[in-house]
């Protein structure tokens, strides 16, 4: 397979500090595509750095595991759902760790690849699954869904304004085969009218997540991590959504502090203990040089914390 058309890793100065990589740190990598950030983590943690590297996508794995065959042991590759990242960490020995990165969205590799179905510009099969071992598809959905479930996905999960209006085209459609008749579709549905983005970029959000159930994966994946991590280790996650971050920000918010109880609530009555100290207050944005020679950077906000 070429590896031409590499992805551009997201925000790299940036996750390095944050993740405050050191020489012989171990890193897992939970969302490791084509292996951008565990390239930069590797060479940061020169000598005796580790690098765990997990992704859904067996594909990317071996994108991956072939480009950076220079680093031998120090990089493990594993094809796995992040969430199963404890138990993927643990059956590798790969615990307590010195920082855990995620990567969230559509990689460079799952866009430009034919057959899979996450990009609105190519008559590619619907499919958008990160797992071919994944049994619904994005054919499942656009095709079988009723009218009111997929106006409430694309409503709540691509925070579309135009959901019914969407919803009701693509049923009188049916059945929709590919991507480029379904971008279409929502484009005659939704006219661009001088918007920055597509018309179909945020249904095709929607679509997506549900397929990959990727917001409740997230929540699991975000407490094995906290689990994993030793004592002043850092986790780092770079979202591209509202939805996404606002999960990352409220679990980074409860796990640091002492109380979870209801607002209002006169004594304190949990026995929670903060786990982690939020190192960002507010998300890091991409400076606009990367922007402008990375497009797809220009929605990535990064935050992280630091076990306690």
């Amino acid at each position: 397979m070429g590896l031409e058309k590499r992805h551009l890793p997201v925000m790299v100065p940036e996750v390095l500090d944050a993740l405050k990589v050191q020489p012989g740190g171990r890193y897992i990598d939970a969302t490791a595509g084509e292996g951008g950030h565990s390239q930069a983590i590797l060479r940061a943690s020169e000598p005796g750095g580790q690098v765990l590297a997990i992704d859904a996508d067996e594909e990317a794995v071996a994108v991956a595991k072939e480009r950076l065959t220079e680093f031998g042991d120090s990089f493990l590759t594993v094809n796995a759902n992040f969430r199963d990242l404890r138990i993927t960490a643990l059956r590798h020995d790969f615990a307590p760790v010195h920082g855990v990165l995620f990567d969230l969205g559509v990689s460079s590799l799952q866009l430009d690849r034919e057959a899979r179905g996450f990009s609105f510009r190519r008559a590619d099969p619907l499919d958008m699954r990160f797992s071919i071992d994944q049994r619904v598809t994005a054919a499942d959905v656009v095709n079988s869904y009723s009218q009111g479930e997929l106006a409430d996905l694309i409503y709540h999960l691509g925070e579309e304004r135009a959901a019914r209006r969407i919803a009701t085209a693509i049923v009188r459609s049916r059945p929709i085969e590919t991507s480029l008749e379904l971008a279409n579709i929502i484009e005659k549905a939704s006219p661009r009218r001088g918007a920055r983005i597509h018309p179909a970029t945020r249904t095709f959000q929607a679509i997506r997540i549900a397929v990959n159930d990727e917001l409740s994966a997230l929540e699991t994946a975000l407490q094995q991590a906290a689990s994993l991590i030793g004592y002043g280790g850092r986790m780092v996650v770079i979202s591209y959504h509202s939805l996404e971050d606002r999960i990352v920000k409220n679990f980074f918010r409860k796990e640091s502090s002492d109380c979870v109880c209801p607002p209002g609530t006169p004594i304190c009555i949990c026995d929670h203990k903060a786990t982690l100290k939020m190192v960002t207050k507010k998300p890091v944005t991409p400076s606009e040089a990367e922007i402008g020679s990375n497009a797809r950077s220009r929605s990535a906000k990064l935050r992280s914390a630091e076990r306690i």
